[in-house]
């Protein structure tokens, strides 16, 4: 990402997004948390989210020194959902 200014805001719908700074467009990121999630977090969702998003768009600083084939563009991606860790 370039040197943009990207602000955390709450959605209406209560998801915490990343987006443009002064920009009202669809989301960069969205993250939204289950009700039992938010039942467990409480007044740290924002805290949460947050450190979500700082390790997201570090790895994104990163991408350059991940191990070749890492995404490898060759590979067919079907979105499942299953665990990937």
């Amino acid at each position: 990402m370039s040197s943009e200014t990207f602000e955390i805001v709450e959605l209406a719908n209560g998801d915490v997004a990343l987006r443009r700074a002064g920009h009202r467009e669809d989301p960069l990121v969205r993250i939204h948390f289950s009700s039992e999630s938010l039942d467990f977090l409480r007044e740290h969702k924002i805290a949460i989210a947050r450190a979500m998003l700082e390790a997201g768009i570090e790895a994104v600083q990163n991408i350059d020194d991940m191990e070749p084939g890492y995404f490898d563009e060759d590979e067919e991606i079907t979105p499942v959902n299953h665990t990937v860790h």
